[in-house]
């Protein structure tokens, strides 16, 4: 007979939620970026620091790149999990990333609200 432990909150379909509303607003902000590439073809940098200066343009981009760093938190620690089975080096990778997705993050923040 076959024992299951059950542990854990159902973590599993929250991240699993997660992973698929970070992908729609990644594709919405590519099809966006695409849109206007094709329809206002912002040809140099003049253009381009114009498009990120207006306030809609930094929080959509804001939110892109946090959706991006939540989907691959959730994607790494799920291969850290599954691959990294000693529990302290597994700590300190998860530990590592999540200090670099902060400061990539935090980085974002610095260079989208530094254009003026």
């Amino acid at each position: 007979m076959v024992k299951r432990v059950v542990v854990g909150a159902h973590y599993g379909l929250r991240d699993w939620l997660v992973q698929r509303v970070t992908a729609v607003v990644m594709a919405t902000y590519s099809v966006l970026m695409l849109g206007i590439v094709l329809f206002q073809r912002p040809g140099n940098y003049g253009l381009w620091k114009g498009l990120f200066v207006q306030q809609w343009m930094r929080l959509a981009s804001l939110l892109f790149l946090l959706s991006v760093f939540w989907h691959a938190w959730v994607g790494v620690r799920d291969i850290l999990m599954d691959y990294v089975k000693p529990a302290g080096v597994r700590l300190v990778l998860q530990v590592g990333v999540i200090l670099l997705l902060v400061a990539y993050s935090l980085w974002s923040i610095q260079i989208l609200w530094s254009i003026a």
